[in-house]
């Protein structure tokens, strides 16, 4: 292999040796790779599935200008790349005679890489969903917050968080990487979910955080069961959170809402949550 090209792994601690320094360059737009190569160093390189992850950097002149990592069956995730840069990874891969169930990266990212795709191995593109991911600015909460309070999550709401767990993965559509008892026993573990719960003790709505890596956090998921949607529950939870997430010391606090959804993307915008960049999610 050419010293200026595609170099592939499935050596966690190599490709972050490597690649760790860009990655952590840009915190907020590489916030995905970041959190979900901290939990595969964290928890073992089986917590997204029992197939191995793969990982990819590009380099130009001896420097990581892009990487990739894909955490099968999950799509192909991608730093942002050139036309030329997607075409060539399209081209390597497809070499390699390596499956792809999809791709998501940056808009741009994710339609070059997917029409390189489609002419390199004649799979068809279907746009999955479009994301837009926000920074906190100020936090703003709403002047008027809904009866209850907001709790972290322990031992005894197990039940209810795989429950919220598996409802979550059903609503936007995607399959589960883990378990959903061991994704509620590690949020439990590391107290990663607030509860927004109504005066009587009830759990009315919930919002997670990724480890702070690089400086940032990422608040996910935020969940309210359909029919207790429309009262400010996602917004209290939301707002909790984000002021933990502060108060642990985050630089940058963020998050992805679903563009299809205007009633999320004006709740994070009016409690502070500023745009960074839009996201695609291609299937193949």
């Amino acid at each position: 292999m050419r010293p200026d090209d595609w170099h592939l792994t499935e050596d966690l601690d190599g490709f972050l040796a490597r690649a760790g320094d860009f990655l952590h360059s840009r915190p907020a737009l590489h916030t995905v790779p970041l959190t979900v190569t901290e939990t595969l160093r964290t928890r073992g390189v089986d917590a997204f599935g029992a197939e191995a992850p793969i990982f990819g950097r590009l380099e130009r002149a001896g420097e990581v200008r892009a990487t990739f990592f894909r955490t099968p069956p999950h799509r192909l995730n991608l730093t942002p790349l050139t036309p030329e840069e997607a075409n060539t990874l399209a081209a390597h891969l497809a070499g390699l005679g390596r499956p792809l169930p999809g791709v998501i990266a940056d808009h741009d990212t994710a339609a070059a890489f997917a029409e390189a795709w489609q002419r390199r191995t004649g799979a068809t593109p279907t746009l999955h969903k479009r994301q837009r991911l926000y920074r906190l600015g100020t936090l703003t909460p709403p002047e008027s917050l809904p009866e209850g309070r907001g709790r972290v999550a322990g031992a005894r709401d197990r039940d209810q968080l795989m429950l919220w767990c598996r409802e979550f993965v059903a609503a936007i559509g995607e399959v589960a990487s883990v378990d959903a008892g061991s994704w509620a026993d590690t949020r439990i573990a590391y107290g990663r979910v607030t509860f927004w719960e109504a005066p009587d003790g009830t759990p009315v709505s919930m919002a997670g955080v990724t480890p702070m890596v690089a400086g940032q956090i990422r608040v996910a998921p935020v969940y309210t069961p359909a029919h207790l949607r429309g009262r400010g529950y996602a917004g209290a939870a939301t707002v909790e959170v984000s002021r933990t997430a502060l108060a642990a010391g985050a630089a940058e606090v963020l998050l992805f809402a679903d563009l299809d959804n205007p009633t999320s993307n004006g709740l994070y915008q009016r409690i502070g949550y500023r745009p960074v960049t839009d996201f695609a999610v291609y299937d193949f």
